[in-house]
């Protein structure tokens, strides 16, 4: 009688139906940003290795619907033109200073004003 019941689960086993779940953490390849207990977002986070501004260019920190409703797509760097001409790729959370700055002279005359539009 028990090799009946053995025959039992094992049929169940065979039949079971496979629903989608998270994977459990440690099967997966790296940690989610929550594991590695990060204080940024992911668009936050500025890679480690070397990257052109081109590359910078193509990133995004936010892509998403703010409480209005109203889809949100903010760049991780932002292109800026140097007096010399070369362009730069300004980290929208490192360099928000920075940002600032370019922004305020953007809104300044010849003669130093600032001027509002």
């Amino acid at each position: 009688m028990n090799s009946g019941k053995l025959k039992i689960m094992a049929n169940e086993s065979e039949n079971e139906i496979k629903q989608p779940v998270s994977q459990d953490w440690h099967s997966r390849e790296e940690p989610t940003v929550k594991e590695r207990n990060l204080t940024a977002n992911p668009g936050d986070v500025i890679a480690d290795e070397s990257e052109s501004v081109e590359e910078k260019a193509k990133q995004v920190a936010v892509d998403s619907p703010d409480i209005t409703g109203d889809h949100i797509t903010v760049p991780t760097y932002f292109v800026v033109d140097e007096p010399d001409g070369e362009k730069k790729a300004l980290h929208h959370v490192k360099d928000a200073e920075e940002i600032s700055d370019v922004i305020r002279q953007a809104r300044v005359d010849e003669d130093g004003n600032r001027t509002w539009r």
